[in-house]
């Protein structure tokens, strides 16, 4: 199948061939029809497999066909809602991409910026407003933003949200939404709660499933390292001195550790930046841009931080500490191994984190192949973990003798000083 058999409208298919694309994946082949018939949509999509286009061609379709080309109001017609900033603005970029031989408009909107831009854009006039749902909320109650003439609603990332606790939020949207419109859930898991959404929210959906839930994308080769903790960063700098790696996205667990992990590679000679949810949105679109154009060979993430980054032919994807949650480890990995491309992700893999991976293998169905590399080998045993001094305990002076406890004398009654007494 090629995209000229889906029925697009002539500017959308010129828009694709110019990016390069002649066959769509199995989630635009099943989603792009479905969407196009007006129906509501329920699909289960692996981060990778192309879904941001399988929903913004076949929208873009709609609202510019037939009498529904002119645009009558200043009003939104499509709401595009989505967890994070980084997702909305990638979401936003395939609006663009895709109509741009179409007088579409758009606009992200979501926190951590100013909001008197985004104001102005909406005065403007927009057609499709993609928005996370804490800064949509804000603009609803400073009434800047009218949703009374949305036509179509799309849940993108919607197992993320609801693990965001944005269900609330959500709830509160749909509640200001014209009944009649068509509506598109897209989620990676359908958990109770997704399904629970979905039976309020989706009338007689067609329902699309790509993949089996929670599986690995077939593109991926998939590897894991045993080390120990204390040798992960020499051994991840090893790997890129060589290996020759010149693009490569690194998840840490945490904030912190993402920007310790940053400076490391910086200090290596690494170009490196972190992103994560305490650095500024400027900072973060920065990096990203600057990953994206090659500028930067490590960009290290936390696993919010990393949801929406889309670049085309990602070769690897580090797991420098493996996730707490084994389904997190599927959305890192399909970082890579997109729309068919192939990709690598390699995890480090220590002793504390063995429970991790057993869960992982247990979720993908599958045991992943170890690598060996020579020197940087785990330890037959754990290392102890460092004794911890008792709280309140003096640390010895380098270079003072410590002072020896003597007996009371005979006789002599010990004397107690309340002030000096460790509390």
């Amino acid at each position: 199948m090629h995209f000229t058999d889906l029925g697009l409208k002539a500017e959308l298919l010129r828009a694709v061939a110019e990016q390069g694309y002649d066959t769509p994946t199995p989630i635009q082949q099943q989603a792009i029809p479905a969407v196009m018939t007006g129906r509501d949509l329920m699909a289960t999509a692996q981060t990778g497999t192309g879904k941001t286009a399988g929903f913004t061609l076949p929208i873009l379709h709609r609202l510019f066909s037939g009498e529904r080309q002119a645009r009558v109001t200043k009003k939104p017609r499509v709401l595009v809602l989505v967890p994070t900033r980084e997702l909305a603005i990638q979401v936003e970029e395939s609006v663009r991409t895709y109509g741009k031989h179409l007088p579409v408009v758009s606009l992200a909107v979501f926190g951590g910026v100013g909001i008197n831009p985004q104001i102005a854009g909406l005065r403007r006039g927009v057609d499709i407003l993609v928005a996370t749902p804490g800064r949509l909320l804000d603009h609803i109650q400073q009434r800047t933003a009218d949703l009374s003439a949305i036509e179509i609603l799309v849940l993108d990332e919607a197992d993320r949200m609801l693990d965001m606790g944005f269900i609330r939020d959500i709830r509160k949207i749909i509640a200001l939404l014209p009944k009649q419109r068509q509506n598109l859930m897209f989620s990676a898991t359908f958990s109770p709660d997704i399904r629970e959404l979905a039976a309020g929210l989706l009338h007689n959906p067609a329902s699309v499933d790509v993949a089996a839930r929670n599986t690995a994308a077939e593109t991926v080769a998939q590897c894991v390292i045993e080390t120990n903790r204390d040798q992960k960063k020499a051994l991840l700098c090893h790997l890129f001195e060589t290996r020759g790696w010149h693009q490569v996205l690194v998840f840490a667990r945490t904030k912190h550790g993402a920007d310790a992990l940053s400076k490391t590679l910086e200090k290596a000679g690494i170009s490196s930046a972190a992103i994560h949810g305490n650095k500024s949105q400027g900072a973060r679109t920065r990096a990203l841009s600057d990953f994206k154009d090659g500028k930067l060979v490590a960009l290290v993430a936390t696993d919010i931080a990393a949801r929406g980054i889309d670049i085309d032919a990602l070769p690897y994807v580090i797991n420098y500490e493996l996730p707490d949650v084994a389904e997190d480890y599927v959305h890192r990995i399909g970082r890579t191994g997109r729309a068919g491309m192939e990709g690598k992700a390699i995890s480090l893999v220590s002793h504390d984190e063995r429970g991790n991976l057993r869960d992982i293998e247990r979720l993908i169905k599958r045991d992943l192949e170890r690598l060996v590399i020579p020197g940087f080998e785990a330890s037959a045993i754990a290392p102890p973990k460092p004794v911890q001094p008792p709280r309140g305990a003096r640390k010895p002076q380098p270079g003072r003798p410590q002072a020896q406890k003597t007996a009371p004398k005979p006789g002599r009654p010990q004397q107690h000083h309340s002030g000096n007494r460790h509390r």
